[in-house]
């Protein structure tokens, strides 16, 4: 039974019995094991591309993988395989391009200007010789279809995420170290530029594979805003890489929820509720600092005390 299928029931007060009644169809338990999977990646790969200063990669690399699937609808292959490829051959070619952090946004920008040529070609093509005999939308990849993966997609992309998340965690520790301060770990011996290449790569099968749950427009949001998040909340990297998987969990979560319940687009669900969240907790820390600074405004000698005291105490 497909998402298609069903009239969508209503909430009620009953929370585990709505729960229960929602796992019943088979769409959306492929849809929570998919989302769940393509969440943890993301806020894994998420929080380096924040590191590394990189979120415009991750913004041209979504637009790189709607080419590819497009590409490969025009030439009759699978759209998945074909935005994985084009987004890899994208992600090596921003990565080689682009021998220093200044020139970086430069390689993105000129491997995006081809792209984008490339992807209204083959929109051009696709609506004009594919589409009335095709089940492929462009629409589907703009704005993802999660509730439309199939049980076989889910087992593939569930594999996909395991071995991104393996690989990225194998490499975490000299990762971090070549994107925090490169030239000290290339004087160590780190292999920063191989790495740098490595993780573009594991970016680029990242955003393939999310593109299929919220879409080329919107994966930008999945990507970064629970990383973004967590790296306002902690600054130790392993602390914040879980609160980012956590926080794209959560969004997924709700999203779907929210989205099986009223029927409104389950990929514009999952990031409306992660920019609600970045902004609350910007807002909540924003406030705060404003608060602290009007105390310590209104009572300057706040911590004099303590001094005080110990001043008493030596004589």
């Amino acid at each position: 039974m497909t998402a298609l299928d069903i009239s969508f029931p209503r909430l009620t007060w009953n929370l585990w019995l709505d729960v229960v009644h929602m796992f019943q169809y088979d769409f959306m338990r492929n849809a929570f094991l998919a989302g769940t999977a393509l969440s943890v990646v993301a806020g894994l790969v998420g929080y380096f591309v924040i590191v590394r200063r990189q979120a415009f990669a991750g913004e041209a690399l979504s637009d790189v993988a709607f080419t590819g699937a497009m590409g490969g609808a025009v030439l009759g292959i699978n759209p998945l395989a074909g935005m994985i490829v084009l987004t890899i051959a994208g992600a090596l070619a921003m990565g080689s391009f682009a021998q220093r952090v200044s020139e970086r946004d430069l390689a993105i920008g000129t491997v995006l200007a081809w792209v984008l040529g490339l992807g209204v070609l083959f929109l051009t093509l696709f609506t004009a010789h594919v589409s009335g005999s095709s089940g492929f939308s462009g629409v589907t990849v703009l704005f993802g279809s999660i509730l439309s993966i199939s049980a076989h997609q889910a087992a593939v992309i569930v594999a996909v995420a395991g071995g991104i998340a393996l690989a990225l965690l194998l490499v975490a520790r000299p990762l971090l170290f070549a994107s925090v301060d490169p030239d000290v770990a290339a004087a160590r011996g780190v292999p920063v530029r191989l790495l740098g290449l490595f993780f573009m790569v594991l970016l680029a099968v990242t955003v393939a594979e999310a593109v299929q749950a919220v879409g080329a427009l919107l994966v930008f949001a999945l990507l970064l805003l629970p990383a973004a998040i967590a790296q306002r909340l902690t600054t130790r990297p392993y602390a914040a890489l879980g609160v980012a998987v956590v926080l794209a969990i959560t969004s997924t979560w709700f999203g779907l929820t929210i989205g099986f319940y009223s029927g409104l687009p389950s990929s514009v669900c999952i990031t409306l509720l992660a920019f609600v969240g970045y902004v609350g907790v910007i807002g909540s820390m924003a406030i705060r600092r404003r608060l602290a600074d009007v105390w310590s405004h209104d009572n300057p000698n706040s911590q004099l005390p303590a001094s005080g005291m110990h001043q008493e105490t030596r004589q």
